[in-house]
């Protein structure tokens, strides 16, 4: 791993990234829209560096998080942000294969499941020569169904799934969540500004909701009109920001 470094994620906590393993807008928007509150048991599938365990653990340290992830290389890198921030009682790092979770995580125990899935579809687009980025970005190593079926089984009766994804593959998304018994539940949409359509859609689903009524948020807008990170976003990034305000 290239360039390995500490990046601040607010009050207090920081995180290892490297050129390979890093995170994103989306990782931290998913963070927050599913940020658990009270005690809970979470899980989180392909969780790359552990972004989203630490970002629910600046507000709430009353979560037991397990953070699976296939790749070996990211799970080190996950294990160092943990250890260097002193969760090690909070956050489990295995290094596993969603789709061989029996045997290493409860089913039907977890409170609450994420994950932030490849965006393209395994064999569309042009593929990322980096393997890890590569894993990332496609479904090379699981499908949308695989995610779901893990997330479904992990789940307790009433338990949720939360995911983004690109709005092109709502239909997708909703449709592979009702075939393992999640009911899509909460959606919202996120754009750049007013005049761009939307990037990215935030999705909550439940373990055995009943169908026929999903909860559409107004749409969270990134920017204002003048370009700028809009109040909501400051909100959400401003805590994440600040330290890098304070090196300048």
């Amino acid at each position: 791993m290239q360039n390995i470094h500490l990046e601040p994620l607010g009050n207090g906590l920081e995180i290892y990234v490297s050129e390979s393993y890093r995170f994103s807008t989306d990782t931290i928007l998913l963070a927050d829209f599913s940020s658990p509150k009270g005690r809970k048991k979470c899980a989180e599938l392909g969780t790359g560096c552990g972004t989203i365990p630490l970002l629910w653990c600046r507000h709430n340290k009353n979560l037991e998080i397990s953070a699976v992830e296939i790749q070996q290389d990211a799970c080190t890198l996950a294990q160092k942000s943990v250890e260097h921030n002193n969760l090690g009682d909070t956050i489990k790092i295995i290094n596993c294969d969603l789709k061989e979770l029996k045997g290493r995580l409860s089913f039907g125990y977890y409170d609450l499941v994420v994950c932030n899935p490849p965006y393209k579809i395994g064999g569309g687009g042009i593929k990322n020569p980096e393997t890890a980025k590569q894993i990332a970005r496609h479904e090379t190593e699981c499908t949308l169904d695989d995610i779901c079926q893990a997330a479904s089984k992990l789940l307790q009766f009433g338990g949720s799934f939360c995911i983004c994804q690109r709005p092109e593959r709502l239909a997708d998304v909703m449709e592979s969540m009702r075939k393992f018994s999640i009911e899509p539940k909460t959606l919202r949409l996120v754009q750049q500004r007013t005049d761009k359509a939307p990037k990215l859609f935030l999705l909550e689903g439940r373990r055995g909701g009943r169908r026929g009524f999903l909860n559409i948020l107004p749409t969270l807008l990134i920017e204002d009109g003048k370009g700028n990170f809009s109040e909501e976003m400051m909100r959400i990034y401003g805590c994440y920001k600040t330290p890098f305000e304070e090196k300048k």
